[in-house]
């Protein structure tokens, strides 16, 4: 009975989600048209929305640890879910996204993520994808702001191991930046595919800076220790195992 109860409030949790992304869209359409300021409200707003109603519809409260930056910094993530996405976005103030080129046709989502001036890329080009995403990088570059980029390159249930790309080092060197990792255990809660979303306190744990200057090989090495241990202590912390 609880589980369809659950599942039951999570199916219209969902559906507000989507008709409340319409909706904020098109109410901050024209402030957002003539003003980048008027998209990055509108996304913040969104965020902030969607944040409540997971609280209210669901139980799932959101606990933000570390510093969010908000300076010019590289934020290197751990993405297991969509609701990731939103967490982090809505603690920065300038947040922009290395994303996958088909979601520039989604609709809403894919012109308020050019508006905000994040970089999509055509994962399956590989070599061409790596070069022309640093150029686009250095294009957006104008507008300060949080990159934020997916070392892993997709989402990644709890549990699952995939290795980390060499895209986030290359943009690491690129831009003298520092990066910020992330740790989640979000997943958990709110999983990669499947419309139940559980009950429970999920977590975004910004971590110490890695500062620039390191070779790209010494880079990656420390990012993904850094991401990995925390996100599995956070996983444990939720009450996950492998299994």
């Amino acid at each position: 009975m609880m589980l369809a109860v659950r599942w039951t409030l999570s199916l219209l949790f969902n559906i507000q989600m989507y008709l409340a992304m319409a909706v904020i869209a098109v109410v901050f359409a024209p402030w957002a048209l003539f003003s980048r300021n008027g998209a990055f409200a509108a996304c913040h707003s969104y965020c902030r929305w969607v944040i409540f109603t997971a609280r209210i519809m669901l139980g799932l409260k959101v606990e933000v640890r570390g510093t969010p930056p908000t300076d010019e910094v590289v934020v290197a993530a751990k993405h297991q879910s969509f609701f990731d996405i939103l967490v982090i976005f809505n603690a920065i103030p300038r947040g922009k996204f290395i994303m996958k080129h088909e979601l520039i046709y989604t609709p809403f989502l894919g012109q308020y993520a050019q508006r905000i001036g994040c970089v999509f890329v055509d994962r399956g080009k590989r070599g061409a994808a790596i070069a022309k995403m640093k150029a686009d990088v250095a294009r957006s570059a104008a507008d300060p702001g949080q990159l934020v980029i997916y070392p892993q390159g997709t989402r990644v249930a709890p549990g699952v191991v995939k290795p980390y790309k060499v895209g986030s080092g290359l943009l690491y060197e690129q831009l003298g930046q520092p990066c910020v990792p992330v740790a989640t255990n979000i997943g958990v809660f709110w999983p990669k595919r499947g419309i139940l979303r559980k009950p429970g306190t999920c977590v975004v744990h910004f971590l110490p800076r890695i500062e620039p200057g390191l070779p790209v090989g010494q880079f990656m090495k420390q990012l993904e220790q850094d991401i990995e241990s925390t996100s599995d202590a956070l996983l444990i912390e939720a009450g996950f195992h492998r299994s």
